[in-house]
């Protein structure tokens, strides 16, 4: 237990994302040394205390009960008091409650602490062979599919890996809504890291969404989507209408060219049907 009851402060605590073997040292030394641990699920966290003989008190911290709890625990880390923070997994703050917490700990120029470790994030980001020199993290994806398409609409033209969290239950039309917004991306899908049945999907959109369609799917999720081609990021209406154009030249279906081009590109079907649409209203081909 802490003993200086003149310098409390809020510790984040990274933990294990599924191998418990993952903890640091410093964490296991910040949780014993503790007045309290806040946790997501204290049920979950019990099994890392007991593996590591921890027996420092667990109190529930979670989306239900943060906003009753925060007024309390600034209270007690102004008192003294150090508070462990944790999350079900990896590193707290991300996609859960623990960035109010945070958040309320800096309003109030109380100490806070964080111990590096775990994280899904970057563990997927690396494991799935996408462009790293930048990426969004968007946190869990929408489940309503008309706030999906306006967020990723908003991303599209990102020079950026797109990370993020999504329920395997939602899995699969996650990804065949991503196949349609941003069509010919390479992407990934990441599931259970670290853990024995960890497993590490790559290919087109459109692959992983034939891949996983049907499929029952278990344990965490992270879905990635490496940023736009140079030449899809470059591309012009005109460079667009001018592919589809030489496709049905050479004898391909006008519907099959828009196709075809968008896949290639890796931009959005809309946007060639439009740009070609736009290109035979000059005059220069037949009605789509």
């Amino acid at each position: 237990m802490a003993t200086s009851r003149d310098a409390g402060r809020l510790v984040v605590c990274a933990t294990p994302i599924g191998n418990l073997g993952d903890v640091t040292l410093r964490v296991l030394d910040a949780l014993r040394d503790a007045d309290v641990t806040l946790a997501e699920d204290t049920r979950v966290t019990k099994r890392l205390f007991e593996r590591y003989g921890i027996d420092t008190p667990l109190e529930r911290f979670d989306e239900e009960t943060a906003r009753a709890k925060i007024p309390r625990v600034l209270e007690r880390i102004a008192g003294g008091e150090t508070v462990a923070l944790v999350s079900d997994a990896g590193t707290p703050g991300i996609s859960d409650p623990g960035s109010r917490l945070v958040a309320a700990c800096v309003d109030a120029e109380l100490p806070v602490e964080v111990l590096p470790g775990p994280s899904a994030v970057i563990t997927a980001l690396v494991a799935s062979g996408l462009p790293t020199h930048a990426f969004y993290f968007g946190g869990f994806l929408p489940r309503k599919p008309g706030e999906r398409e306006r967020l990723f609409a908003s991303l599209r033209d990102l020079d950026a890996t797109l990370v993020f969290f999504e329920s395997p239950r939602r899995l699969a039309s996650a990804l065949a809504a991503i196949a349609s917004s941003m069509p010919g991306r390479r992407a990934a899908v990441a599931r259970e890291l670290t853990k024995v049945h960890a497993e590490v999907v790559r290919g087109t959109v459109e692959e992983l969404a034939d891949a996983f369609a049907g499929r029952e799917v278990k344990g965490e999720v992270v879905v990635l989507v490496g940023p736009p081609t140079g030449e899809s990021a470059t591309a012009s209406d005109e460079d667009l209408a001018r592919a589809v154009e030489e496709l049905v030249r050479a004898g391909m279906s006008r519907s099959d060219a828009v196709k075809n081009v968008a896949r290639s590109r890796g931009v959005p079907k809309s946007r060639v049907y439009d740009a070609a649409h736009a290109d035979m209203d000059a005059g220069t081909g037949e009605t789509i």
